[in-house]
């Protein structure tokens, strides 16, 4: 599908290219990232945070707040998590769709976008399903892990199948080294540590999610990070809430801005 023009992708792709480079990107650079993402409004994608409140969003106000046209999530030393908190969006649950946004997060900061998941009972702000990674240290960013369910389905660099379970029991009794065991490997996508290196740290990227049947595709400015096809129909969802999350961990910040939504 054509996201940008050609021209304005191409510009787009420059701009990240000297960026990643250079390591630095200028004032102009980002603002001209952040235009081409706004533009995309005229093919088909809109807006689902306007910039100036949480309207239809539903997260604990402890950890969530709008600042700088931003959805802003931190944890303090007086706020910290015994569990992880989201951010949810209340205006349906998505099935095939594409979703875009930019995001900034800090080093010691974890995070993640989740799609197609359902909240879990008796905890507020708690949602189960597929995640696309986001980490400060850029460790796992763009992978794909599977929250509260089969823990990671592709690691950054990896098209997967993801089999049914094999092992008796619940679904723990099929994951190992918070892997899950089904997780096959068919198609290396590049070198990991090079790909790594296409995130900025500390600066605006976009994330990019495309869920369309059970093919899920991550992107992180525009590099395809993990690519999963989802062979196990008794524990994949083909629809569900989408929201953004601050990890259990050390005092952090991460920040959301342009976020899109095309529903396929």
């Amino acid at each position: 599908m054509k996201l940008f023009s050609n021209v304005t992708y191409l510009a787009l792709c420059s701009t990240l290219a000297f960026a990643c480079g250079s390591g630095q990107q200028n004032d102009a650079e980002t603002e001209s990232v952040a235009e081409a993402i706004q533009g995309q409004a005229n093919d088909g994608f809109v807006q689902i945070f306007d910039g100036t409140s949480l309207n239809g969003w539903d997260g604990d106000p402890t950890y969530w707040r709008v600042e700088e046209g931003a959805i802003v999530g931190e944890i303090t030393e007086e706020t910290k998590l015994d569990r992880n908190h989201f951010i949810i969006w209340q205006g349906g649950q998505p099935g095939d769709f594409e979703f875009k946004a930019e995001f900034k997060i800090t080093e010691a900061g974890n995070s993640g976008v989740n799609y197609r998941s359902e909240p879990v009972e008796d905890l507020p702000h708690a949602l189960r399903g597929y995640q696309a990674d986001i980490d400060g240290k850029n460790n796992y960013t763009g992978q794909n892990y599977e929250e509260r369910k089969r823990t990671t389905l592709a690691y950054i660099g990896q098209k997967t199948k993801i089999n049914p379970q094999e092992k008796e029991g619940n679904l723990r009794a099929n994951v190992e080294r918070n892997a899950w065991l089904g997780l096959e490997v068919v198609e290396e996508l590049g070198d990991r540590e090079e790909m790594k290196k296409v995130v900025r740290s500390n600066d605006w990227n976009e994330i990019h999610i495309v869920a369309k049947g059970n093919r899920l595709q991550h992107y992180v400015n525009g590099t395809l990070m993990s690519d999963v096809t989802d062979e196990d129909p008794a524990n994949r969802s083909m629809k569900g809430y989408l929201g953004m999350q601050v990890h259990v961990g050390p005092p952090m910040q991460v920040a959301y801005r342009n976020v899109y939504l095309k529903e396929l």
